[in-house]
């Protein structure tokens, strides 16, 4: 377990490390939760930042919603490989919020038999 926390803290400071070294290199703040740009978010910030962030399947084509500039500036500073892994999350955040939706349908068709 200890070994597991350690991989966890080194991808997340890894991360850290990396969008903070790419706003400074194009020298361009995000903002931070007070609204002021700063070089050295955290990433715990960001994290916070995408979560309003949904991928929506219509007539099988994927969009994503709720992507606003400041949140496409930020994932842009961060490398590909994040990118994917995003994207990648959001697809299965689809598939768990969609098997909860059929199950929360299951439920009110069976109470709706009482």
């Amino acid at each position: 377990m200890l070994f597991l926390m350690s991989l966890c803290l080194l991808v997340y400071n890894l991360g850290q490390r990396e969008l903070r070294n790419s706003l400074k290199r194009i020298k361009i703040g995000i903002k931070n939760q007070l609204g002021k740009l700063t070089l050295s978010p955290t990433l715990r910030w960001v994290f916070q930042c995408f979560q309003g962030i949904h991928l929506l399947t219509l007539n099988s084509v994927n969009q994503i919603v709720n992507l606003t500039a400041e949140r496409n500036f930020i994932l842009n500073c961060l490398p590909s490989s994040c990118q994917k892994i995003l994207f990648a999350f959001l697809k299965l955040k689809q598939t768990f919020e969609s098997k909860k939706i059929i199950h929360i349908q299951r439920n009110s068709n069976c109470s709706s038999n009482f």
